[in-house]
């Protein structure tokens, strides 16, 4: 299977809103947020799904990166 690849401008379609699925991108790395119950509606305290959070996630994030882990990977950021 051929890894997805996503730009900033097709991950931004992916926010949650409108029945869409939720992706976030850390580290380059692509991951379904839908269906963790931490991100409801595509959005977990203040950070919305669709963009990279790898900022948020290094700098604010109480748990690091530990659980990145859980989530499925749909692909990578280019």
């Amino acid at each position: 299977m051929t890894e997805k690849t996503f730009t900033l401008a097709q991950l931004a379609q992916y926010d949650g809103q409108n029945g869409q699925p939720a992706y976030v991108a850390v580290d380059g790395v692509v991951y379904d947020v839908t269906n963790s119950p931490a991100w409801p509606n595509g959005r977990h305290h203040g950070n919305q799904a669709g963009q990279d959070v790898t900022k948020a996630l290094h700098e604010d994030s109480p748990h690091g990166a530990k659980k990145l882990a859980l989530l499925p990977v749909v692909g990578k950021l280019v």
